[in-house]
């Protein structure tokens, strides 16, 4: 290793001929002129048409670009959660009322009929009281298999 001759080449370029063969714009730091940004900035239009061609590669969940990522942070912006819970406690009132009114038709029922009616309104679960349950038990309480009418002459 001792002995080994290396040559150096040194090429030089006159004030002219430099510009020509070496770039000297600040292209690999990232600089960008303001035009070109402007051209790559990508409007609120152009980002929907890019959307509705991706909706179906969009994945539907995961925590990061999904249709849930999508839905959260947006909800987040708009303050969704807000709204999410004021329709919770409306959900929650109309239960109560709903069971409120089957309560009073059974009581109805009970009154007219003079029978008792074995139905604890309030081990209904909610979700029944909200679904079509609720209709189909309200029907039966209202329309009592007994005769409810008069038929006593005055």
């Amino acid at each position: 290793m001792g002995d080994q001759k290396v040559d150096l080449i040194k090429k030089t370029y006159s004030k002219t001929e430099y510009s020509k063969v070496i770039d000297t714009k600040f292209s690999q730091l990232g600089v960008v002129s303001l035009n070109e940004q402007i051209e790559n900035t990508v409007t609120v239009n152009q980002f929907f048409e890019s959307y509705n061609n991706l909706f179906y590669d969009i994945p539907a969940l995961g925590e990061t670009n999904s249709h849930e990522y999508l839905i959260k942070t947006s909800g987040e912006y708009i303050n969704f959660d807000q709204d999410s819970q004021e329709i919770e406690a409306l959900r929650a009132e109309i239960t109560s009322l709903r069971r409120d009114l089957l309560q009073a038709q059974v009581e109805k029922a009970e009154t007219l009929t003079g029978e008792k009616i074995d139905l604890d309104v309030n081990a209904i679960e909610d979700s029944s009281i909200a679904g079509d349950d609720f209709a189909k038990i309200s029907q039966e309480v209202s329309s009592p298999a007994v005769n409810t009418t008069n038929t006593s002459v005055v």
